[in-house]
């Protein structure tokens, strides 16, 4: 956030892109010369020109998942983040990779690349706009830039590389803690800012690593799972990159108190005892006596301390630990409250070694929205993760079987699948297929028709990912 004589550069750089939003999906709507149309654009004119006026320009690119302003990150806002999703899904589809805008522009000027992108044909839509623009002089189109295959190969490798170190470092902090040894949370930090450096440049690559579920490691994988769902959600609203930080410390940290509970409890396979339970509800508040012993005690320590209390907190009789009267939960609690489940629900367990089915855990978890889970953040993770999380297995309207690979920003029910099988069933070699594609004719190409469960069909998520 740049701030001059009072002009807050980062707020500005938000109103302009749901402003523009709002004029092109009016646009859907009415004519472009439409009184609500015209009074948008007016607006946007006005806001462009003082914008210009102190930045000297206003260059708008898409890169991954994210707008950025004159080379600035656009941080998602909440109130706003309908416009967000609508206009990264506009740019992706029509090949829009920048809008660059320059002094003297008019509305005019507007009203034309308004008129190019709605009437833009479905083949070769950036061409067509680009050519409407041809004569504008004060903005400029630029083609959505593709990631070489070799580039994404890396960066998934580097990510991958990055989950599984911090699986392991985590496997030695709380083996650390648990024998009473002297812990760094310093190196736990380090280990968490790299975490949030892959979140804001890859974020979906690294999402779909917490896909991969090891058994026999649950606790360490679920502890860095919640971190980094945690963490990614924290990015979409808004958080900044030392909140993050402090949300991922909190999240890794959010199931310490477990370290307390026997492992004969915590490795039953058969249903726990009413004593059992109570000796398990008691994790969250032997976390906070685990976390108070600590000697680096700060901030982000007592924010850890707070979630480790809260995180199986909400309206109904069966959360705990009790207390005297209805807590104003903490954010990060309410965050890693709906990331812990999730990732619960979609691991297997000792006492669960069937998991749910990615969407099958959304359904469940949007049932119980009215007592366990805030319903507003719970809409912007199923945004995030998508009507198909990764590692969903679907059976395409083509009679192939794909395996959803990544989500699609402001498309949730359009993921890219790997194809894994075709029509009759027989497996192929993976293919990545983007179910947002469409035909000439403006339909889909490819469509989900329903899903299944990975497990009955014996198939191996790990092996697709790594």
């Amino acid at each position: 956030m740049r701030l001059k004589n009072g002009f807050d550069s980062s707020k500005h750089g938000i109103s302009l892109i749901n402003q523009l939003a709002v004029i092109l999906r009016s646009s859907e709507v009415h004519e472009v010369e439409n009184l609500a149309v015209s009074r948008a654009i007016s607006g946007f004119i006005s806001q462009i020109s003082e914008y210009i006026a102190i930045e000297g320009g206003f260059v708008l690119e898409l890169r991954g998942d994210f707008f950025f302003i004159n080379e600035l990150r656009v941080r998602y806002v909440s109130e706003v983040m309908i416009n967000f999703d609508y206009l990264v899904r506009l740019f992706r589809n029509l090949g829009i990779g920048g809008v660059v805008i320059q002094p003297g522009v008019g509305e005019n000027d507007i009203v034309t690349l308004t008129k190019a992108i709605v009437k833009a044909p479905v083949v070769n839509p950036f061409e067509f706009i680009e050519q409407k623009m041809a004569y504008v002089g004060s903005i400029r189109v630029h083609r959505l830039k593709k990631i070489p295959e070799k580039d994404l190969l890396d960066a998934r490798e580097m990510v991958k590389k990055s989950y599984f170190r911090a699986v392991s470092f985590t496997k030695g902090l709380m083996g650390g803690i648990q024998r009473r040894e002297k812990v760094s949370l310093k190196k736990t930090k380090r280990m968490i800012v790299s975490l949030v450096d892959h979140i804001i440049s890859q974020e979906q690559i690294l999402i779909g690593m917490t896909s991969i579920k090891t058994y026999d490691e649950y606790t360490y994988h679920h502890s860095v799972n919640v971190s980094i769902l945690a963490m990614a959600l924290g990015q979409r609203l808004g958080l900044s990159k030392r909140q993050l930080i402090e949300l991922g410390m909190a999240s890794l940290l959010h199931d310490i108190g477990k370290l307390k509970v026997p492992k004969k409890i915590l490795n039953k396979t058969a249903q726990l005892t009413e004593e059992e339970w109570r000796v398990m509800r008691r994790h969250p508040v032997c976390g906070v006596r685990i976390l108070m012993k600590m000697r680096q005690l700060d901030f982000i320590l007592l924010r850890s301390l707070i979630v480790a209390f809260e995180h199986h907190l909400s309206d109904t009789k069966s959360s705990y630990p009790k207390v005297t009267k209805a807590l104003n939960l903490d954010l990060f609690s309410r965050i890693v409250s709906l990331a812990d489940r999730y990732d619960a629900m979609t691991s297997a367990r000792v006492y669960s070694r069937t998991p749910m089915t990615p969407d099958a855990a959304l359904n469940l978890m949007i049932k119980r929205t009215v007592n366990h889970l805030d319903l507003f953040l719970l809409q912007i993770f199923i945004n995030m993760i998508g009507i198909y999380p990764v590692g969903t297995l679907a059976v395409l309207d083509s009679g192939e079987l794909g395996l959803v690979y990544e989500n699609n920003p402001g498309i949730a029910d359009r993921p890219r699948v790997l194809i894994i099988a075709d029509s009759s069933g027989n497996l192929v070699d993976a293919v990545l297929f983007d179910l947002a594609e469409k035909n000439p004719d403006g339909g889909y190409k490819k469509t989900i028709v329903r899903t299944l469960d990975a497990l009955q069909w014996h198939i191996n998520i790990a092996q697709y990912f790594l």
